[in-house]
């Protein structure tokens, strides 16, 4: 079973910039900036999301090595697993490319089942909350709740919008930029 992973992004800045590989200060600036210009979806973010984003991805991350997983990058980029048309509202010119998933390395592939922020921080009792997945982790989940996409497209059953996909890999993703 072969899927498609999906990054969006702004046409006018290009695919895969990454805030977690700058600086401390320069990520700070970059946010703030998105903020100020209040445009994108992200121009919403609190000002603190920088230091919890970073925290998460610790998370993500150390879960992600206790099953197995590689990681050749210290943070991840981040792509969803099918296409979510919701995601193209978040640009002003949206733009993506969809990447077959077998041109990743599941060692160095890692899956949340929603974004990484409810689905490390909300506490509802679902038994996919505060949990990363592998490959082959991630096809039982989605037989058994089957696509956020799809049951929740206006996200009026909660936050999970998607399948967030990490790609701990930098040169994985080097070809698409």
């Amino acid at each position: 079973m072969s899927y498609k992973l999906y990054h969006y992004y702004e046409a006018s800045t290009g695919p895969f910039r990454n805030l977690s590989v700058l600086s401390p200060e320069e990520a700070q600036k970059v946010s703030r900036r998105i903020r100020e210009e209040g445009t994108a979806f992200a121009g919403r973010r609190p000002p603190d999301y920088l230091e919890i984003r970073r925290e998460l991805e610790g998370k993500a991350r150390e879960l992600f090595v206790r099953k197995g997983g590689k990681p050749r990058s210290p943070f991840p980029h981040y792509m969803t697993l099918g296409a979510c048309d919701w995601l193209k509202t978040w640009y002003k010119r949206p733009a993506w490319i969809a990447i077959d998933w077998d041109a990743f390395d599941e060692k160095t592939i890692s899956f949340a089942y929603g974004d990484l922020f409810p689905t490390m921080r909300v506490q509802d009792g679902k038994s996919y909350r505060r949990q990363i997945y592998t490959k082959r982790e991630i096809v039982e989940v989605i037989r058994e709740f089957g696509w956020p996409q799809e049951w929740n497209r206006d996200g009026d059953r909660g936050p999970e919008r998607y399948i967030e996909a990490q790609v701990w890999d930098d040169e994985a993703i080097r070809p698409f930029f």
